[in-house]
Parts: C-alpha cells; structure tokens; sequence
C-alpha cells in the first residue's frame, strides 16, 4: 500500500481466494482465528512534536467486532495506521495476530483489510474495475480478483452499479464501494475507519448491518472506530473506549451493560396499551414507568414477570418483549459524543 490518500489497499501479500460470500467451510459465525490476540498493543505511544496522539496504550483484542471509540482527535485514525504499519510508534509496539506491525508490514498487512474514512477512488473508475486492482495488488490472479470484485460488490448490495464510475455514487454507496475493496483479498482482519461517517439514518442503519454480518456470519474479525457510541453498542462485541489518546475502559459489551435489576416489557396493542400496562401493574403494587417504546418494571422476580403475563393475557394483547433492562453504554460513558 503506498501511505497516502488516494489508495484503499492496506498493503501487499498473499491472499486468500475464499471469501465472505461462499467460500468458506466453516459454520457460520465462526472465528477464523480463536483463543489468541487479534491486535494488540504494549505502551504504544506516539508523538507529533508537542501534540500526544496515543498515550502509553496497552491493550489486547480478541476475534469478534471491537468499537474503537473516543472524540475526534481521540487518536483512533492514528492507532489503525500503526496497525498497519504505516505510522512508525514513538515508543511501543502494536502487532496483529502476533506480528509486529513495523518489523514485518507486509506480513501484518498480508491478514488486513482496510476501509479509510476519506474518500479513495478514481471517480472516472468504475467500482469493479477499481476493486479488481486492489484484488491484484493483494496478489490475487486476474481472474480470481475479477470474481471477488464482483462477489464482494454483491455483499455490499453494488451487483448492478458496478460499472458506472465512482464519481457518480451516492456518499453511501461510496462507503459501501470502500468496504467491498477492504474484503477484495479475504482478509482475516478489517480496519473500518469512521464507516458512517456522512451517512443519514438509513444509510448509517444499513452500514451497521453489513458491519455486524462481516463479524458474527463470516467470522472476520473487525476493528471499527466511531465517535457515536450508540451505534458501536448496536454491533459490536468488545469496546474500547479512547480519551486524549489514553486507554480509559476496555471491556466486552455484555461486561458493561449488565442487568438493570427491572424489567423491559414490550407489547403488540392498541396505543394505548403500555399506559394501561402501568397503571395496572402499579395497582398490583409493582413500580412500572413507560420508556420509550416499552414499559420498565422495577424488578424482574418470577412474581413481577407473572403479572406482566397475566395482565398482558387479560387485555388481548401480544407479548413481544419481556426481558432483563440492560444499562446503555451512554448510560456510563455521559462525557463521550453519543446519538
């Protein structure tokens, strides 16, 4: 890969040519690495002169979808290019599947898939002809590129705009273009760099939901930033969280959104079903609040799940949800930017 803008490949290597999209013997949604580090780092720092980008970071990963997540300027862009092998670190080390990113780039990168946040495409070149080069400078055959590209375009729903040229998608179908050209080469590994970024709901919704099918349905482990921790929560099994450069929590999801003690209850009724719900409850002595889409109940014993049942059972209604409140990440991470 040359290190600059104007190029999506993280590098060059040997590649596979099975891939996401029916290749792959294993069940779905298993790890294509297991029991060891998918990246790391060890007092991993690096300086701009003055200005600290990351601070002194020790951290280990395994395989799943990890959210990197901080402010802009948190350091996260710069930790993906010391992954890679293009930022050489002040001090420290960061490997991937425990090879040093600076002492053998090529190997590291050889595993890596990337999808930069800018833009990186020839606008006059078509998206197949764009991601069939990248396919050959992972090393892939011609022949064998030219087919990834078509079935990786296919996974990211571009099968029949993948011959106009770039320049005239939609931002959203650029960052789709981008992702393809980061799985071209069948990556072990994928550096997703800030996805969503100029998407509206629908596009960020539909970006999320490719994200996640890379991490859970082929088992490619993925490493993706954003400074939104709402949509990181939705997918993602491992977060990390960046502040000025420096590591403030690192842990899975379910460790850091553990059971409220109340309970969720959602169901399929009139409009004003879940304020009857309440009142009902509240009648039976129970606490019960509306939230949004849903009614809370102050705990979740055997007793408090019954009278949701019967109640629900005595109105007609349909019981959609009854589950155990989970805490939110926003909940506990109040001075990150969250939506």
């Amino acid at each position: 890969m040359q290190g600059h803008k104007g190029t999506c490949r993280a590098g060059l290597g040997e590649a596979a040519t099975d891939g996401p999209v029916g290749g792959d013997s294993r069940a779905p949604g298993t790890p294509r690495v297991a029991h060891m580090d998918v990246w790391a780092t060890q007092s991993l720092t690096k300086r701009f002169g003055s200005f600290t980008a990351v601070d002194d970071l020790t951290v280990s990963v395994g395989p799943g979808v990890t959210g990197v997540v901080g402010h802009n300027g948190a350091g996260k862009s710069t930790l993906i290019r010391m992954l890679l092998g293009l930022e050489p670190p002040t001090s420290g080390t960061a490997t991937v599947f425990g090879i040093d990113a600076m002492e053998n780039p090529l190997e590291a990168r050889s595993r890596v898939g990337f999808m930069p946040e800018y833009d990186c495409f020839a606008p006059d070149v078509s998206a197949a002809q764009a991601i069939m080069h990248y396919g050959r400078l992972s090393g892939l055959p011609k022949d064998v590129s030219r087919e990834r590209a078509a079935d990786v375009l296919r996974h990211v729903g571009l099968d029949e705009a993948r011959h106009r040229p770039v320049g005239s998608y939609s931002t959203g179908m650029k960052q789709r273009a981008k992702l393809a050209q980061a799985l071209v080469h069948d990556p072990d590994l994928v550096l997703l760099d800030e996805p969503t970024n100029g998407l509206d709901p629908a596009g960020r919704d539909e970006m999320l939901s490719l994200v996640s099918r890379i991490g859970h349905e082929f088992g490619i482990s993925v490493l993706v930033t954003s400074h939104l921790l709402g949509e990181l929560e939705r997918i993602c099994d491992h977060v990390v969280v960046l502040d000025g450069g420096r590591l403030t929590t690192s842990a899975s999801i379910h460790d850091l959104t553990q059971d409220t003690g109340a309970l969720e209850v959602e169901v399929d009724g009139p409009p004003e079903a879940p304020d009857q719900l309440v009142e009902g409850l509240r009648a039976l002595g129970l606490e019960a609040v509306r939230s949004t889409g849903a009614v809370l109940v102050g705990d979740s014993s055997p007793a408090s799940r019954a009278a949701v049942v019967d109640l629900v059972t005595t109105h007609g209604w349909g019981l959609v949800r009854l589950d155990a409140a989970r805490h939110q990440l926003t909940e506990l991470f109040v001075g990150e930017e969250v939506r």
